[in-house]
């Protein structure tokens, strides 16, 4: 007897967007959880000019923004934080979208590494 899984954990964030990985295993009606939405912080991701303007766009931080992305993209999110300022910044991404000239731009950011 075989299970399938329901929801599959992989690394995905604006630096490793892991689209060929994630549009399969979706496509195979298993969700997709990312771990290190937010890269671990590498290369500054929060000070990163290209997520900071999307921010400023929407009144929104980078983080936002990032979570924002990975929800449109139908990816479950569960970012971690000890700090409770920044755990009710993460709820408050409900009330905007991004534009599909939005995604393709942190479309661009894609650096294919983990």
């Amino acid at each position: 007897m075989s299970v399938k899984p329901a929801v599959n954990q992989i690394e995905v964030n604006p630096w490793n967007q892991q689209v060929d990985d994630a549009t399969f295993i979706q496509n195979e009606d298993i969700r997709v959880e990312t771990w290190a939405p937010f890269a671990e912080g590498k290369h500054q991701i929060f000070a990163n000019n290209v997520l900071a303007a999307l921010g400023q766009k929407y009144d929104k931080s980078s983080g936002q923004v990032i979570l924002r992305w990975l929800l449109q993209r139908g990816i479950i999110v569960i970012p971690k934080s000890v700090h409770p300022d920044r755990m009710v910044e993460n709820m408050d991404v409900f009330d905007f979208e991004l534009t599909d000239e939005d995604m393709q731009t942190i479309a661009q950011l894609d650096k294919h590494e983990s």
